[in-house]
């Protein structure tokens, strides 16, 4: 099985932090979110995994670069890059790794997180994962046949339709299939808002013959703007304090109370602070004289005498003022 990752969008409502932070690579409780993202797929759907593809924007860089191959790599996969030079949607993202696209191909967006146990039947066609909302409205969602199959794919209905939104998880047994629907979708310029989607490849697809089921994830965790990401965070720090080490042998402890569930790094210092519930204190950061809920703090920052909540601050930041709550890109410095 292969693994496609689209990524090439410039995190718009994660900005400051996506200034210079490709928004995938944001921290979630001490692992990028792409990292989590995958190191999840790869732990639960039992399949041997041959290729990664990352597809990207070219302005993120080579270390970039670098760190995904590390990822796959070290999940004992082929790591490949490919390059989406102008957002044209998400067909068109998928499209950009088309050497990895065919045969048994697993497709997961990296703007979101969930907890799940996959059960790929390479007996179906294509699996579409789902999650329950209260406001389906603001959701692309499928309509469910009474033979438990999906019958169509609405974007955002205005009338109820169904309550089980798409989440950007998907499965397809015949890659190279979704391939040549993607290439007529761009053949015949078949776009929503100037841009080819890929429910629309599928909504093709389901009209001549691909049968498609729909399966459930646990949670479904978004990761598309502040909020929401410190939410994931505390969420990811809860599924995760008992399976993963989450405090590093080098954190200096001194004077201090951590409140569990948190995340310190390495070599990362706590003097005088009360830190937790739900915060991440990313590698080589110090914290003197405060007291931090509910926030992320990206590697090398200081932070003194502050009062934060529901905050994420950048990397290399210094911070030594006392507001509730604040968002700083990296290498900011605010006193």
């Amino acid at each position: 099985m292969n693994i496609i990752i689209p990524m090439a969008g410039m995190g718009k409502r994660m900005r400051p932090h996506t200034n210079t932070t490709a928004k995938p690579l944001i921290p979630i409780a001490g692992k990028p979110i792409v990292q989590r993202l995958v190191e999840d797929i790869i732990a639960t759907c039992n399949e041997k995994v041959e290729e990664i593809a990352f597809i990207i924007s070219p302005a993120f860089g080579k270390d970039v670069e670098k760190h995904l191959c590390e990822v796959a790599e070290q999940l004992g996969a082929k790591p490949k890059i490919c390059y989406q030079e102008v957002p044209l949607g998400t067909a068109h993202a998928i499209l950009c790794a088309g050497d990895v696209l065919t045969g048994n191909v697993f497709i997961a967006f990296a703007d979101t997180l969930f907890d799940a146990k996959f059960s790929i039947d390479k007996s179906k066609d294509a699996i579409v994962w789902t999650q329950k909302v209260d406001d389906p409205s603001a959701f692309g969602v499928v309509k469910m046949s009474d033979n438990g199959q999906i019958e169509a794919f609405v974007e955002k209905p205005k009338e109820f339709v169904s309550d089980l939104a798409i989440i950007g998880v998907y499965y397809f047994r015949d890659g190279d299939r979704l391939k040549l629907e993607i290439e007529r979708l761009i053949k015949e310029g078949i776009m929503l808002k100037g841009e080819y989607q890929i429910t629309d490849a599928m909504e093709h697809m389901l009209q001549t013959g691909v049968k498609f089921y729909t399966d459930q994830v646990n949670e479904w965790l978004d990761c598309g703007n502040k909020d929401n990401t410190l939410d994931t965070n505390c969420r990811v720090l809860e599924l995760k304090q008992k399976a993963e080490k989450l405090i590093a042998d080098s954190a200096k402890i001194e004077n201090s109370t951590i409140i569990h569930p948190c995340y310190l790094g390495e070599n990362v210092v706590v003097r005088n602070s009360v830190i937790g519930p739900h915060v991440s204190l990313e590698k080589g950061t110090c914290i003197e004289d405060s007291r931090i809920v509910k926030s992320i703090i990206a590697s090398d920052s200081y932070v003194k005498n502050a009062n934060l909540h529901n905050s994420m601050l950048g990397k290399s930041v210094s911070y030594t003022d006392n507001p509730k709550e604040v968002s700083l890109g990296d290498f900011s410095t605010q006193k």
